[in-house]
């Protein structure tokens, strides 16, 4: 299932769940109103209108309380996947960390983003908890959290790890996450519903008072009503997180391109004592996030597919006496070095589930030269979008290695991060660089001026088609910085960008990138990953996009035409929409993105079509071009591996 196909599928199961969850409200209500007018029939000098009345009244009430409940848990909650993890208890894995284990698990989830085309989402770890799991949270990806126990860091190896982060991240680029803490904030809608019935009987059980019998036994009668309609809402959260494992396992094999990694971190959890069950209180709220079984339900009540059916799935020659032999090798310590991150043992020192076997090099792959052209195909592409593979992976790993070590420690680092990506906008010019210094200098300082003229000398060998992924390794230290600075950073970018009078793509696609990962995730409850409006309904901004692009890959006016009219017919074939590029581009380009994002996942996946046919129409496409279509993507909120395929 390509991702288009899954957030379609997100949106079908998120009306499904709202109707099921509107269907357990009523029948709470209903069942709390017959309480009620059993009560008041048992009195006969009730009259009609009292029962009328007070059934209106209490249900009132109830759906006030539970659509109270619900949206203060989603408040709650409105800082993200960061608010979950700290929730939990997990402490934060800085970028700069020296802690071997903590560095495994960081340069995980960074290779991980880069092939997935997302931002680094935080990382952090359930330091006490010493079972295998992991969970990802948050509202999109430019917010997420992926938090892993330290059971896990301990006891999988790198391949392992990496298949479990896999895992994760399937979650992230499918949107599962937002529909997550909805079901978080729904369930908490009703179980107050069985607190207040719980407190309104411990009350009225204090009190000595004739009338005190019957309030007791409404409060009762609240509490297992309530507490019913809890049963009935986790059940409906198990179904819908059952539905999900299956396929996130799937795309964790498609990335990693073995088996053996998930497969082989699955059954360590059916062997070691420790499992995957949390020890924390709040296991039960976020059962339906997490990697394996963390609760210990069974039958309906399982957010997870049974374990050795999911392992059975990856190794179909999996036999259960295997996972006594995994437990008897825990016996037998090796010793683990610290020297080899991609070392094939655990953190602890134990030996492995299994070697891997070789699919490919593990090299990463080589990077265009920075003036290649190359050839594009639309629907391979748009296949790419949310679902990166092995060659991403390969192309991660290489983009990410030949970064220059002190480059890769100033975008970690939270003094030096600004720094970094003021300087990734200085122009090559030395008259436009020596303004551009003297901006830094009067916004900021001299000590910030000297710092950004150092990292521009440190960024001149820099390929082309790293200086995104560098920008992206910065973006989770820049969004820990207070709203008012990054105001004012953002401010400093928009005037480095125009102090040459112009704006080249590649200042273009820095800065929206900046603003749409960075900005976005101050307020991720507003970010919606898809819409329902239909293509036609934005054909205005389409022809505006398309010509923008058609106009950027091509020399001459003629070119551009047959690029914006391939585009055009790969999206809404028969169209007589006339080629016509605004004057101001970057203007158009951002007022055209926000509408374009509210697209039904059908009508993004014909847009990056014909966008990758516009630019690609010439049968060669530039660096700076694949890099703005990436950019656009980033817009639509359809993430887009770094190395597109041809």
């Amino acid at each position: 299932m390509n991702f288009f196909a899954h957030q379609e599928q997100a949106r079908r199961q998120t009306r499904r769940m709202l109707v099921l969850f509107a269907l357990a409200v009523v029948v709470i209500v209903a069942a709390i109103d017959l309480v009620l007018l059993v009560a008041l029939g048992a009195d006969a000098h009730n009259a009609q209108g009292i029962r009328a009345g007070g059934v209106l009244a209490i249900s009132l009430f109830v759906l006030l309380v539970i659509g109270c409940g619900s949206l203060y848990r989603i408040a709650t909650l409105s800082g993200g996947g960061v608010a979950v993890a700290r929730q939990l208890g997990a402490v934060p894995v800085p970028a700069d960390t020296t802690d071997f284990a903590w560095r495994r698990l960081h340069n995980v989830v960074e290779e991980i983003a880069i092939a997935s085309g997302v931002p680094v989402p935080a990382v952090y770890v359930l330091e006490e908890e010493a079972c295998i799991n992991a969970f990802a949270a948050g509202y999109a990806p430019t917010d997420a959290a992926i938090t892993v126990t330290r059971g896990a860091l301990d006891k999988l190896t790198r391949a392992e790890l990496q298949g479990v982060i896999a895992h994760e991240f399937s979650h992230v680029l499918n949107g599962d996450m937002r529909l997550n803490i909805r079901l978080m904030g729904v369930v908490f809608g009703i179980l107050v519903v069985a607190t207040i019935g719980r407190k309104i009987a411990q009350l009225a059980g204090r009190g000595r008072s004739r009338d005190s019998g019957g309030v007791v036994a409404f409060g009762l009668a609240l509490f297992v009503v309530g507490y019913l309609g809890v049963v009935g809402a986790r059940l409906i959260k198990a179904a819908i997180s059952r539905q999900r494992e299956f396929l996130a396992d799937a795309s964790a094999v498609q990335f990693t391109r073995q088996t053996e990694g998930i497969a082989g971190a699955l059954k360590k959890i059916g062997a070691l004592a420790e499992g995957s069950k949390l020890a924390s209180a709040d296991k039960e709220e976020v059962a339906h996030m997490l990697f394996g079984d963390g609760v210990g339900y069974s039958a309906l009540f399982a957010t997870h597919p049974p374990l050795r059916a999911r392992i059975q799935r990856l190794d179909p020659a999996f036999r259960a006496d295997e996972l006594k032999a995994i437990a008897a090798a825990w016996s037998q310590p090796v010793p683990a070095s610290e020297d080899d991150d991609s070392a094939d043992v655990s953190i602890a020192g134990f030996a492995p589930v299994a070697r891997i076997r070789p699919v490919a090099s593990v090299a990463g792959a080589a990077l265009p030269a920075a003036d290649a052209r190359l050839s594009l195909s639309p629907p391979r592409v748009a296949a790419q979008v949310g679902n990166p593979g092995h060659d991403d992976r390969r192309a991660a790993q290489g983009l990410r290695g030949a970064i220059p070590p002190p480059l890769r420690e100033a975008a970690r680092a939270p003094a030096q991060a600004m720094s970094l990506v003021y300087a990734l906008l200085l122009s090559q010019e030395p008259e436009v660089r020596a303004r551009q210094l003297d901006l830094v200098a009067s916004r900021r300082d001299g000590a910030t001026r000297d710092r950004v003229d150092g990292l521009f000398a440190a960024l001149a060998d820099l390929h082309p088609m790293q200086r995104l992924p560098l920008a992206s390794l910065a973006f989770p230290a820049l969004r820990r910085r207070p709203r008012p600075q990054l105001a004012a950073f953002t401010a400093l970018l928009d005037q480095l960008i125009g102090a040459d009078d112009r704006i080249t793509l590649g200042e273009y696609c820095l800065a929206r990138l900046v603003k749409l990962q960075v900005i976005e995730a101050l307020d991720p409850g507003a970010v919606r990953m898809t819409g329902r409006v239909k293509l036609p309904t934005v054909a205005a901004e389409l022809r505006d996009v398309l010509a923008i692009v058609a106009r950027h890959g091509h020399d001459d006016e003629a070119s551009a035409r047959r690029a914006f009219a391939l585009g055009l017919h790969e999206a809404l074939p028969g169209s007589a929409i006339a080629y016509a590029p605004p004057p101001v581009w970057m203007s158009a380009l951002d007022q055209a993105l926000p509408r374009l994002d509210w697209l039904a996942p059908a009508g993004k996946e014909l847009v990056i079509r014909a966008l990758t046919r516009a630019i690609g129409a010439d049968g060669v496409v530039s660096v700076a071009e694949a890099e703005l279509l990436r950019t656009i993507c980033a817009g639509l909120h359809c993430p887009l591996p770094p190395l597109l395929q041809q």
